[in-house]
């Protein structure tokens, strides 16, 4: 996931320190994002917000890991990450808490998020779990 980092190498910066497997979560570029209304659609502000996926591995490396094992979403399983992690854990905390401060927000994604995710994440993000080893 992209958590707010200025790039895939900051948010990775300090994720190799150990020597074991770690296994991280990365968002990357399925397609070339073609407008900024894209990139904002998939909550992003530049195209440095993700990498494509070579250049992605390579950022590892340039981090002094190597990338032992990953595995990466197709399109099915990007749409049930989505739609069972996503939206209806959002239906399930609303629910359960429909008088919360941060309801109203959490019901203007569920009310926009599954068709920004059909429009733009879909076919412009990728994601994958790969599995690092330090140098």
């Amino acid at each position: 996931m992209h958590l707010g980092a200025r790039s895939p190498a900051d948010w990775h910066r300090g994720r190799c320190q150990y020597r074991v497997h770690r296994s991280r979560a990365s968002t990357c570029h399925r397609r070339e994002p073609p407008d900024q209304a894209t990139l904002e659609g998939c909550y992003g502000t530049g195209k440095e917000d993700w990498l494509p996926l070579p250049e992605l591995i390579e950022s590892f490396g340039l981090l002094g890991c190597d990338v032992v094992e990953m595995v990466l979403a197709d399109q099915d399983s990007w749409d049930r990450y989505a739609a069972a992690l996503s939206w209806l854990s959002i239906r399930r905390w609303l629910d359960a808490n429909p008088h919360d401060e941060l309801a109203d927000e959490m019901r203007a994604e569920l009310a926009s998020g599954p068709a920004r995710y059909a429009r733009y994440r879909r076919e412009y993000l990728g994601w994958g779990v790969f599995a690092l080893m330090n140098r």
